[in-house]
């Protein structure tokens, strides 16, 4: 099952739900791997439309930095989010990308190929203990060696579903399905007891379902998407099986967030992935919903959940790699990312922070609920998008998915046809 961006539990800062990133730098050549010299020296950190709802966080993180390494100076440049993509690019082409930059897995990895991203499992080797395994490995590109940024915030979506749904189905409302098989099974059960009035899922798979599902997106060198094989192919079968028995909602090969969401409301859908917004959102227009609601795991079957995360990278052109890796590690460190987690809905990427009291302890609030279950689940979760599926991929995926379900391809024809879209697209990007 699909987990939107909308559910990622930060629609309280809309500006956090985009991945961040930079532009502009004095940095225009030159540069060194070696970060054992002394910090000090100007360097500029650039995030992505943070100014509007963080300055006073900031400008407290730059101080706190300058104050530590006397000698150094940040200087912090916000970047609008319209134009983000072409603004990187032409600074990446123009030499002028910062020295410390906040970006997502997906641009780190141009700029890794390009040779534009320090290498931290050298550079910053010392730090790697600090963060938690997968969020570390997410900033690795396929077919390189190395990780190109250090992560900073995770994120994640708990599922919502619908106990009293589960219940008139015959189905035990104190165990939802956790794999997918028993996902499958309990979805068939639940349309077929309906008479096909009520569906469990409301979105088609998407690249992270096929990871979760424990399909190999791509080849053991990283060159070419896989997942057509037979583990992916048994999969979209299973998902054609559901909408055959309108098990998946019939609309949902063209649903949005908020359409699936409206859906779940209308408690038309059995389960849904959400936010601590949506319980607020539920306990006004659906008390009925709100009382019956249950929050699990996102559904998986190979033990993992699927988190996002966004990172810090140093640039490897930068003047002052000593002073880029030491504030790049201070930004991202477990005391500044707790900071920052109980200014937004976000969680932090350092080892041990999620057993926090704060991702622990109950309150009674339903902030807090989703929180504790979203950082439950965080402890071992993967980023199961590729760096390298990119946006046109991803439609590339779901319009073959969507001819799959309608009977016009068979789960095997789609499939293979949506890995040559993709690996035709991979090799564009060079």
């Amino acid at each position: 099952m699909s987990t939107p961006r909308r559910a990622l539990a930060v629609a309280a800062v809309a500006a956090v739900v985009l991945p961040l990133s930079a532009c502009g730098s004095s940095n225009d050549g030159g540069g060194s791997s070696d970060a054992s010299g002394k910090v000090e020296g100007d360097i500029t950190f650039q995030t992505w439309n943070l100014r509007a709802n963080f300055t006073p966080y900031f400008d407290g993180l730059i101080a706190g930095f300058e104050k530590k390494y006397p000698g150094t100076h940040v200087k912090w440049i916000d970047q609008p989010a319209e134009g983000y993509a072409d603004k990187i690019s032409a600074d990446a082409a123009g030499g002028t990308l910062p020295d410390v930059v906040n970006i997502s897995p997906d641009l780190v990895a141009p700029l890794a190929k390009a040779g534009l991203a320090l290498d931290l499992d050298k550079a910053g080797a010392t730090y790697r203990p600090e963060y938690l395994d997968g969020a570390w490995a997410s900033h690795r590109i396929p077919g390189m060696t190395g990780t190109y940024a250090f992560p900073w915030y995770l994120n994640t979506g708990p599922l919502f579903y619908n106990r009293s749904l589960f219940t008139a189905a015959g189905l035990d409302p104190n165990k939802p399905p956790r794999t997918y098989a028993e996902l499958f099974d309990d979805a068939l059960l639940m349309a077929r007891k309906s008479n096909g009035r009520v569906a469990t899922l409301a979105n088609v798979p998407t690249i992270e379902d096929f990871g979760r599902y424990g399909v190999g997106l791509m080849n053991t060198q990283g060159t070419a998407f896989a997942f057509n094989d037979a583990k992916g192919v048994e999969l979209l079968a299973r998902y054609k099986e559901l909408y055959d028995a309108k098990a998946l909602d019939p609309q949902a090969l063209t649903a949005t967030p908020e359409s699936s969401g409206k859906k779940f409301l209308t408690e038309a859908v059995a389960m849904n992935p959400g936010s601590a917004l949506d319980l607020g959102n539920f306990k006004k227009q659906a008390p009925n919903l709100y009382k019956n609601i249950g929050i699990t795991d996102q559904i998986t079957s190979t033990g993992h959940v699927n988190m996002y995360v966004m990172g810090v990278m140093v640039n490897s052109r930068t003047r002052h790699t000593p002073a880029a890796v030491a504030f790049a590690h201070y930004v991202t460190d477990a005391q500044n990312q707790m900071s920052f987690a109980k200014k937004v809905a976000i969680f932090p990427s350092t080892a041990g922070s999620l057993d926090d009291p704060y991702f622990t302890k109950e309150d009674g609030t339903d902030e807090t609920r989703v929180r504790i279950a979203a950082a439950e689940s965080l402890k071992n979760a993967v980023n199961y998008t590729p760096v390298l599926f990119s946006d046109q991929m991803k439609t590339a995926l779901r319009n073959e998915v969507a001819k799959a379900l309608q009977g016009k391809e068979s789960p095997k024809a789609a499939l293979d046809n949506a890995v040559t879209a993709c690996n035709r697209l991979l090799q564009q990007q060079g």
